[in-house]
């Protein structure tokens, strides 16, 4: 059967969607054991290959832009080889763990390519990380040595925690990017044995000329998952997992060498890491890198940078829009928005554009397990399917099963189940969770949702958000929808409260900077567009953000113990 062939028989109506994009041909291919995947045949064998063929083909084009410094794709990668000659003088040897617990900064893209480039394995760790949860992932992987930002170098745990971790190379990053932490005590880093350096130290080093082989489903990256329900899981994405997601976004999304992309979320989450960060060296564009988000300066780089693409959460988009500078800046060239995370109110969606006519915002659902990446709305298709995440991607697959393991009819809801080559091989010693958690390659994502008969997804709640109201069914996700197309509300999360009549009641907690904004004015806004057993029926107003975990989720366990949600209906407010 021919590759086109395979894209005709595969889902005709879901092709057609895609019929405007130049998506690579596909083939079946055995994979991982027991998979048997739809793969774009034309692709890079490993994550170095993928920076070497840009290099090859835009060596001299810009690559990446932080602050007042540039690099060429051929100066980035020249930088990346000579960290990897110093990762080899600290003793790495193929296979290794190394934990990059960084924020954004051109250190964390330098170290990580280096890594690809000596067949080592990153371990991608936010600079939220506290120490506890640091010290147990870096003992569970086994990291060899860790790149750390210098002002959370107390944060690493001492050598009974961490046997196997022989060295620590720090990075000085801008004031901003420091947290409310004191900075190491003087002296903290030269009482340490393990401690050799700063990373500027490695950049010194000549340039290394070894390359090592590696099998695409070798791992190249791990990642843990946010740990909202107990300790994180390490997902295992291999280079064959990431340069499918990078063949779809390049394909989806129309990148080219051309393109501009904002890192703005964390480039050490899934979205930042792959969306951003390898989509752009796959494509030989330019990363603009905003060491953290604040709405005016991104406003401002993007502006300044001619910036094409970004991928965020909507609430950033919320923040931009109610940036008090928002109108001054020009961004004619801005167009391709994507998002995920959260529902985008059609209010936001339809002020973008009035302000952006040229953006296109496209919903993007995936997970770390599914290497970002799993649907996309098609370009020009989010106005009319806003309640959607768009459709499975030309080499993904979703279906929705029941509890019985049984696939479930259009329409009707129940667990995603989902796969494809994107679909990481498991958790890293964890075999488990990676049984409990794939059958077959189907991963078990803990969504609920359906999908309709033209083949787009909606994803309706996570499992065990789902409320139970006296028997009705409330999907968090629909009353949050509702809540954030009120005015003035940033971020909404809805959690279901315990009641000895009910069961449970609805608890909305919202973020908003809008001091005159009331509870019985939001109840009155939820109340003409939810089924009245959908209303909440406690609020929590704050102007603060919600909480969020290490990786940017929000930490619905944590609200639900929030205390004020009295089961007698009334309600709090937090100013």
């Amino acid at each position: 059967m021919t590759t086109d062939a395979f894209a005709a028989e595969a889902d005709p109506g879901l092709q057609g969607l895609w019929a405007g994009i130049q998506v690579p041909a596909r083939r079946r291919e055995a994979h991982f054991g027991d998979r048997v995947l739809p793969c774009f045949p034309d692709r890079w064998g490993s994550l170095h290959a993928m920076l070497e063929a840009t290099v090859a083909r835009h060596g001299e084009r810009l690559a990446m832009v932080f602050e007042a410094q540039r690099w060429t794709w051929r100066e980035l990668a020249e930088r990346s080889a000579c960290a990897a000659s110093g990762f080899l003088k600290l003793g790495l040897q193929p296979g290794d763990r190394v934990v990059l617990y960084q924020s954004n900064h051109p250190s964390f893209v330098m170290a990580m390519l280096a890594l690809q480039q000596l067949g080592a394995v990153a371990v991608a760790v936010g600079p939220r990380e506290q120490k506890e949860g640091l010290a147990w992932i870096i003992q569970h992987c086994g990291a060899r040595g860790v790149v750390c930002d210098s002002h959370l170098l107390e944060r690493l745990p001492g050598a009974t925690d961490a046997p196997a971790l022989q060295w620590v190379v720090s990075v000085d990053v801008p004031a901003e990017l420091e947290t409310d932490q004191q900075r190491p005590r003087a002296g903290l880093a030269d009482a340490d044995q393990r401690f050799r350096g700063g990373f500027d130290g490695l950049l010194l080093e000549p340039p290394c000329g070894h390359v090592q082989p590696v099998h695409e489903e070798d791992t190249a990256i791990v990642l843990y998952t946010s740990g909202t329900t107990g300790r994180p899981k390490g997902a295992m994405l291999t280079h064959f997992n990431v340069v499918h997601s990078v063949r779809h976004f390049i394909g989806c999304m129309a990148l080219t060498e051309s393109d501009r992309s904002m890192l703005a979320v964390p480039v050490t989450h899934v979205t930042g890491l792959i969306a951003n960060l390898m989509a752009v060296v796959g494509a030989g564009a330019a990363l603009l890198v905003l060491p953290t988000f604040k709405a005016t300066r991104f406003l401002q780089l993007a502006a300044r940078e001619g910036m094409t693409h970004t991928l965020m959460v909507p609430a950033m988009y919320k923040l931009l829009l109610l940036d008090p500078h928002f109108s001054e800046f020009k961004l004619p060239n801005w167009r391709i928005g994507g998002f995920g995370g959260a529902p985008m109110p059609t209010s936001t969606i339809d002020d973008l554009a009035k302000c952006l006519p040229g953006l296109q915002l496209l919903n993007a659902y995936g997970a770390t397990e599914t290497t970002s990446p799993t649907t996309l709305m098609p370009i020009g298709q989010t106005r009319a399917h806003a309640d959607t995440v768009g459709i499975p991607l030309p080499c993904a697959a979703v279906v929705v099963m029941d509890e019985q393991g049984c696939e479930l009819p259009a329409g009707e809801v129940g667990e995603l189940w989902i796969s494809g080559p994107m679909v990481v091989k498991g958790y890293w010693n964890d075999a488990a969770a990676t049984a409990r958690e794939f059958t077959a390659g189907w991963w078990h994502s803990g969504d609920l949702g359906c999908v309709d008969a033209e083949g787009y997804v909606r994803v309706l709640d996570r499992k065990k958000d789902m409320i139970n109201r006296g028997g009705y069914k409330v999907f968090s996700t629909e009353v949050e929808n509702v809540l954030l197309q009120m005015p003035g509300v940033i971020e909404a999360a809805v959690v279901g409260v315990p009641c000895p009549v009910l069961g449970e009641r609805v608890h909305a907690h919202v973020h908003t900077q809008r001091l005159d904004l009331a509870v019985g004015e939001l109840k009155a806004f939820c109340a003409e567009r939810l089924a009245d057993y959908k209303v909440p029926e406690h609020l929590t107003l704050s102007p603060t953000p919600l909480p969020r975990n290490p990786n940017g989720k929000l930490m619905k366990r944590q609200l639900r113990t929030t205390p004020g949600a009295p089961c007698d209906g009334q309600h709090t407010e937090a100013r």
